[in-house]
């Protein structure tokens, strides 16, 4: 078959386009098997064998305990690969070298070589990025690489990788038509990331997942660990995102400001530090000084240009916007977010259709000024439905056109010493200009 050759715009075009993709059109791109990633990475000569990986799995925190661990790694000077969805403003921010995003035209040369295939096997969008994610690392010959589950775990295209560690942060309800309607069937599709032989750490201790992963590490003869059994964070100051860490009640590091200032990271943090700590005890000999971590954790977005979490977008008025999505998600955003002095609050808000209301709008305060708002993909839920369900909740506000209009009209309004926060869906704070 010959190929038409395709410049960067139209390979993202053929990307989107061609393949079926979750990020916007959800159910359809399910996969329910890992044969076609097989394949695919045969052709490659399995290039994710080629070094050592992290696989991480969980329903919230997955992807910044992704970005805490490979900070810390890159601080102890290795080369780490990470790949993580979906992406923010880029496509190239899923496929990264120490933080360096894949270039462009690697992209191309990878969907051009690979197009016959393509056309052939019809993998999904997701599959195919997981493919070329695998290959670069490979080609970049990098010590390590951090592979974020995109969806579940067992069935996930990732999960043709053999790692050093597993890690599945924590459990709660999100995609439930596809991994299941209780904690206990999640938490089943998320420990199918366990290999036989390979520890798994467990970032969030709850007493509903606890005997799935029980089961499935005797069964795979797994050694498990609870992180929180050995890590605690706590927060001395949310504002300036000063932490405290402590490992088996005495203090590990001392107080410090970390750059990733949601309140959620405490539960993500334990998980990510037990990562370390094994890591330190395999063969392969890594080197991670208590330094190392320090200075990961301080510098974890200028490190691996994670973007979207608790993220301040300027002071005045205070302007937050976050990606949390899922009814665990958001409840900790919202604490945090009523936690801080402000005369009013003023929300953007947006959401994708196959979320549960019932569960997240509850959770949003009613006091605040709303800026209605879809992100522009077919998975959106429409502006006016959206505005039609708040008001059930006593949640008032315009509906816009655009995310855009609807955060210029939210910054028009709000004086100084008001909020402002933007969120509900990664789909909206994606189309933040500026982000």
């Amino acid at each position: 078959m010959t190929t038409t050759p395709l410049n960067y715009p139209e390979t993202l075009d053929y990307l989107f386009s061609r393949l079926p993709m979750f990020q916007k059109v959800g159910g359809a791109a399910f996969k329910y098997d890992l044969s076609n990633i097989a394949r695919f990475c045969d052709l490659l000569d399995n290039p994710q064998n080629q070094y050592p990986t992290i696989h991480i799995a969980g329903t919230n925190g997955k992807g910044s305990s992704s970005h805490m661990l490979a900070a810390i790694l890159q601080a102890a000077g290795y080369k780490v690969g990470l790949y993580t969805s979906p992406h923010l403003k880029s496509f190239t921010e899923r496929i990264k070298v120490n933080g360096q995003e894949m270039p462009e035209e690697q992209v191309v040369e990878f969907v051009q070589t690979n197009q016959p295939n393509i056309e052939s096997w019809l993998p999904s969008f997701f599959e195919i990025t997981v493919a070329m994610a695998f290959q670069h690392f490979a080609q970049e010959k990098v010590d390590i690489t951090i592979i974020e589950v995109g969806l579940g775990g067992r069935l996930d295209a990732t999960n043709i990788i053999t790692p050093e560690v597993c890690l599945i942060t924590n459990i709660s309800y999100d995609h439930q038509q596809f991994l299941g309607n209780t904690l206990e069937l999640i938490a089943g599709e998320k420990a199918g990331i366990m290999k036989p032989n390979i520890p798994v750490v467990i970032g969030e201790r709850q007493p509903e997942t606890t005997e799935v992963y029980t089961q499935k590490s005797e069964s795979t003869q797994s050694p498990l660990f609870f992180a929180q059994e050995d890590y605690a964070a706590r927060w001395l100051d949310t504002t300036e995102g000063r932490l405290q860490i402590n490992h088996q009640n005495t203090p590990f590091l001392p107080a410090f400001e970390m750059s990733l200032k949601g309140a959620y990271q405490e539960k993500n943090i334990p998980g990510v530090l037990k990562v370390i700590e094994l890591l330190q005890q395999r063969e392969n000999n890594w080197k991670i000084s208590k330094e190392h971590i320090l200075e990961g954790l301080k510098d974890t977005t200028t490190l691996t240009q994670l973007k979207g979490r608790w993220q301040i977008l300027q002071q005045s008025p205070l302007t937050i916007c976050d990606t949390a999505h899922n009814e665990a998600g958001l409840s900790q955003v919202m604490a945090q977010l009523k936690s801080l002095h402000y005369e009013k609050l003023h929300i953007v808000l947006g959401t994708v259709a196959d979320k549960q209301l019932n569960k997240v709008l509850p959770l949003f305060p009613s006091e605040a000024t709303y800026y209605f708002c879809a992100p522009k993909i077919p998975r959106a839920l429409a502006v006016h439905q959206l505005q039609t369900q708040a008001q059930v909740y006593g949640l008032l506000g315009d509906a816009f056109d655009s995310v855009q209009e609807a955060y210029q009209q939210a910054q028009r309004q709000a004086y100084p010493a008001d909020v402002v926060f933007v969120g509900g869906s990664t789909f909206v704070v994606a189309e933040i200009e500026g982000l």
